[in-house]
């Protein structure tokens, strides 16, 4: 942060993007990775935020936009760890909204639904096939959009918060999902 601090004159803007996942059921996971999850998803947001508010304090105003997850409002089975340090992430935002804003520092957390990206394709997957994949995935399990995000769409969000678009908000969770967390379809059994 120091060495991006002192090259280009400061820090206007900071985009604090870092995960992994965790996916088993809490008895099923070791407290060492539990303790991985926690170290990654939310001590990293903390460290974060930690060395790149006295760069912000200094000319009074800045952004941070830290990446939580759809998944903080719409838990899934084995995502225990990976929910919970996802919903830290919006804890830390709405507090640190809070004593920073007086400040002239805005902090809001951006909640993408599952994107099209290493972190969520296996490797080693044919384009062809993935793209099958894809166009099945979506209707199953976005019923908004019905279709798994691009990264430039979740980058174009982020573009947004971190401009003067938005001078007024902090302290958001701000949820780029294609609709997955704003409900269910309701599906009806056949014959009624």
């Amino acid at each position: 942060v120091d060495r991006v601090a002192s090259r280009y004159g400061g820090i206007d803007v900071a985009f604090n993007n870092a995960g992994i996942g965790g996916g088993k059921a809490p008895h099923e996971m070791s407290v060492e990775e539990w303790d991985d999850v926690q170290a990654t998803n939310a001590r990293g947001v903390f460290l974060a935020i930690k060395y790149e508010i006295p760069h912000m304090l200094k000319v009074q105003r800045g952004v941070i936009i830290c990446t939580s997850s759809s998944a903080a409002e719409q838990a899934r089975p084995n995502s225990a760890a990976y929910t919970a340090s996802k919903r830290a992430v919006q804890g830390m935002v709405k507090a640190a909204a809070l004593a920073y804003g007086p400040k002239g520092i805005r902090l809001n957390a951006l909640l993408p639904g599952t994107t099209d990206t290493p972190f969520v394709r296996p490797p080693g997957i044919p384009d062809a096939d993935w793209a099958k994949y894809k166009q099945a995935w979506g209707p199953l399990n976005v019923d908004g959009l019905e279709r798994m995000a691009e990264a430039e769409e979740i980058a174009r969000a982020v573009l947004g918060l971190a401009s003067d678009d938005f001078p007024y908000m902090t302290g958001a969770s701000i949820a780029v999902d294609g609709g997955s967390t704003a409900g269910r379809k309701m599906i009806q059994p056949s014959g009624m």
